[in-house]
Order: C-alpha cells, then structure tokens, then sequence
C-alpha cells in the first residue's frame, strides 16, 4: 500500500465520533428549541410582555452580537490551545452556564408579569435573553470550527453534517412535549370553560408545565454537553496564531470578499429566519385559529420525520449529484409547499388543518435536503477562503457565519411580532382574537416563509458557486494546502 494523502491522514471517523458530534447539538437544542418556540409565546402570554417591546428586545440583542461574536471568533483562533485542542475544551466551559442561563429566562419571580411591575420584568427579560445568547454563542462558533478539525475528508464532512442535523432534531423534539402540556382551558368566573367566536375552547399557557419542563431539558443539556466533550477528538491540532496589527481586520476583508461564503451566509440566515418564524408564530395559529394546540408536535414530527429516510440517501445524493444541486432544489420545493398553503386559505379549518400536515411534510422534506447538508457546505466554504487566500481562520469565519444566522433571528422576530402587530394582535391576560386577526394570522403564517425559502432557492441556484465539479477540485487543492501547512508546521497531525 502507498503512503497516505494528508486528508486520509487527517480522516477516518468512526461512529463514536458522529455521534459525539452530534451529541453537541442536540444538547445545545435542548436549550435553543426553547427559545425557538416556546420564547415569544411565554413573553406575551405569562410576562404579557408587547410585541414591539419583543421586537426591539430582540434587535438590541443582535447589536450586540455584532460586537460579540466576532470577540468570541478571534479569541478561539487565537489563544493557545488547551491539551484537549483548541475548540473542544469550550463544550465542556459551556456546559453548565448554557443549562443555567436556559433556565433564568423562564424564571418567574413574584409580581412578574402584572400591572404595575412592567419595567422590572422588561429589565429580567433583556438580562436573561443576552446572557443566554452571549453564553450560547461561547459553544456554537467553537463548535462550528470543531468540524475543520475532525476531519478533512469532504465525504466525511457530509457524514457530519447529516449526523449534526439528526442531534439538532432530536433536541429540539422535547419542547414539543412541553408545548403540548403547556396550555389549560381558561375557565369563567363560575367555573365554565370560555368558548371562542369558532365554538371551540380557549387555551391559555400555564407557567407550572413550561419551568418544569425547562429545568429537566436544562439538567439533560449538561449532562450531554460533558459527554459530548469525551467522544470528540481533534484530528488537525493548530498551532497559535501569531498576533498582529490588523489581523481581524484582514481575516474579515477575506471572509466577506468570498462569495461562496457569503451567499450560504445568507441562505443560512434565512433558513434559521423562517425555521424560527414559524416554530414562534405557529404557536399562535394553532392555539388561537385551529385550536389545536397537539399541531405543534403534529408539524414538527412532518417537518423533521424526512430525516429518518434521507439520512441514508443525501450523503451518496450529495455526493454523485452535488450539495450545490441537490439543496437548491429541495429548498424550492419547500417555497412552492407553504405556497400552495396560502391559496387553500378559503378552506375551513376543520380540513385545512390535515392539509396544513402534509404541506409541511412535503416542505419538511425539502428543507431536510440544506439542513442536513449546511454544515459541511460552509465547511467547504471555508476551505475555499483557505485555498485562495492561504490563511485560516475558523472561528472568525465561523463567528460571522453565526452572526448571520443569528441575523436570521432578528428577521424572525421583526415578522413575528410586526406581524402580531399589523394584525391588531391582542395580547392583554382573558383576551379574545377577533375574524380578521385570525384571517390575516393563517395569510402571514403561509406567505411569509414561502417568500423566505423561494429566496434562499435564487441564492443558492443562481450565486452560490461551489457545484459537485467546484467541490472536487477543492479538495485537490485542499490536499496540496495541508501537505503546504503540515511542512511549514503551522499544523500537527
């Protein structure tokens, strides 16, 4: 037998190593599906905190995310790393503050949530969320540059992605469960149950089943997150970077001037946008216009349920026909699904709701095709940064591809609650939604992610360069960069 390339010397994972992988997202999950979709209904509902206070809350968040995740990003490239690797140690740092700051942004103190008390629950609710996300983002950018490490194999890098993509599911499954409990009758003064304008019984969200829930996912995350830490292994150790005048500023001007990078920036940022728009806003179309509150595990399981087949077939699919060609199409199809939902809008909802189902099976299963496959594209992405410009730096690219995705979050909720509030939602404690609100609530549900994802398919069909034959010549030339590296011992391997 030859001798080995670089890239099989620095490949050959085992499933131990998938699944400690994964292992990180789905304990990270845990944590963030909570946000996703249980957030934005506790603020209005138990906090009754407005919409536009939401909205603002949410942006000013983000500002200073741009200020953060960037910090974050170069300290992970340059400090030296730990006997365990670089960007493995952080797993095991953001274990117990992530379950931690999980749990604090759905504590409810006395008095929180009522008249009177409006301005201290305002404060809780701003200090808990940029905890969390200052917290969250200590994991995700080193976690993110994780797979550079792992493995320089571009079908293994698949691997990983499909197997990231099946932890992110299964963590974000038990907010389902806690969403499904969180909701009682609410009951008139005499004990009746309260209808609705459609004969059927108004829900309201209970505090007791939410923290309850919270704390027993937060106590899963650490527990997942230190055994996460044991099964990963780095397999390229990089050496410190020397630090220079205006490196960050040179690592940025070679980030942003790649397209490749950018433009599944952007898609990446949407995908989260309309994940997150309507994992938050159907909360609200199945409590108050279906009055359905079980949907929510019903969609999930439609949208997530395609993983279970395409986790055997997208890494060969991806692999013969290309990342580039298989997502754009899958993405596509995605758009047309919500879209054939907001022309059923004239149907009732008795079976509209079936029909909503298998839309968003339909839709699951095109967007399973970039979700699965995400990861290992903006790896290749960064490898592309790499063979152009001969420098590397993981967690500053990955801290800006972090920020666009948590851009991504900005939009959803600029729709969710610029949608609640163009819709006269009304959120006071005992309130009661009106036709129109329930109408114009279905319209907004099914437009807006149509929109989203038929952007993200023009982005990815039109700009996104890296096709299967682009993909293979990258890894030739990734090949000659690591020998290039390996002999200047700026890596080990």
């Amino acid at each position: 037998m030859g001798e080995k390339t670089y890239i099989q010397r620095t490949s050959g994972l085992k499933t131990r190593d998938y699944a400690g992988y994964a292992m990180v997202d789905t304990a990270g999950c845990l944590i963030f599906s909570l946000v996703t979709t249980l957030l934005q209904k506790y603020y209005t509902d138990i906090f009754h905190l407005s919409p536009l206070f939401i909205m603002l809350m949410f942006i000013a968040a983000r500002i200073w995310d741009a200020i953060n995740d960037p910090i974050m990003g170069r300290i992970c490239d340059t400090i030296k790393p730990a006997n365990s690797g670089r960007y493995r140690p952080w797993i095991l740092y953001a274990a117990l503050p992530l379950a931690l700051s999980g749990v604090l942004m759905f504590l409810k103190f006395p008095g929180m949530g009522e008249e009177g008390h409006e301005l201290g629950t305002q404060i809780y609710a701003t200090a808990t969320y940029i905890l969390f996300g200052m917290v969250y983002t200590t994991l995700q950018i080193p976690y993110g540059s994780l797979a550079s490490v792992v493995t320089t194999d571009a079908h293994e890098r698949s691997k990983l992605s499909v197997w990231r993509s099946i932890g992110a599911a299964l963590g974000s499954i038990p907010v389902l469960v806690i969403a499904s409990f969180a909701y009682e009758e609410r009951l008139h003064a005499a004990g009746q149950v309260v209808m609705g304008e459609n004969g059927k019984p108004i829900t309201d969200m209970v505090y007791g089943p939410v923290i309850t829930g919270v704390i027993i996912m937060a106590c899963c995350t650490f527990v997942m997150l230190i055994a996460a830490f044991m099964l990963n292994h780095e397999r390229v150790k990089t050496k410190p970077m020397p630090k220079q005048k205006g490196a960050t500023v040179a690592a940025m001007k070679k980030i942003f001037s790649n397209r490749a990078f950018i433009s599944l920036s952007l898609v990446s940022m949407l995908l989260l946008a309309g994940q997150m728009f309507t994992q938050s806003f159907y909360t609200y179309l199945f409590d108050d216009y279906f009055h359905a509150n079980w949907m929510n595990l019903a969609t999930q399981a439609c949208t997530y349920s395609p993983m279970l087949i395409m986790m055997f077939l997208l890494p060969n699919a991806a692999r013969k026909i290309g990342k580039k060609e298989v997502t754009s199409v899958g993405v596509a199809m995605a758009a047309v699904a919500n879209l054939v939902l907001f022309f059923l809008r004239g149907l009732q909802p008795g079976l509209l709701m079936w029909i909503f189902l298998i839309m968003n099976f339909v839709s699951g299963i095109g967007l399973t095709t970039l979700v699965m496959q995400l990861w290992a594209m903006a790896t290749d992405a960064i490898d592309d940064i790499e063979v152009r410009t001969g420098s590397r730096d993981d967690g500053t690219a990955y801290s800006v591809f972090n920020f666009f995705r948590k851009f991504g979050q900005v939009i959803a909720a600029i729709c969710v609650n610029g949608a609640l509030l163009g819709m006269n939602y009304r959120y006071e404690k005992g309130a009661v939604q009106t036709a129109a609100n329930l109408k114009s609530m279905y319209d907004l549900a099914t437009l807006i992610p149509a929109v989203m994802f038929g952007v993200m398919a023009l982005i990815l069909f039109v700009w996104y360069p890296l096709s299967r034959r682009n993909v293979e010549q990258l890894q030739v030339e990734k090949e000659r960069h690591l020998k290039e590296s390996y002999e200047n011992k700026t890596i080990d391997i």
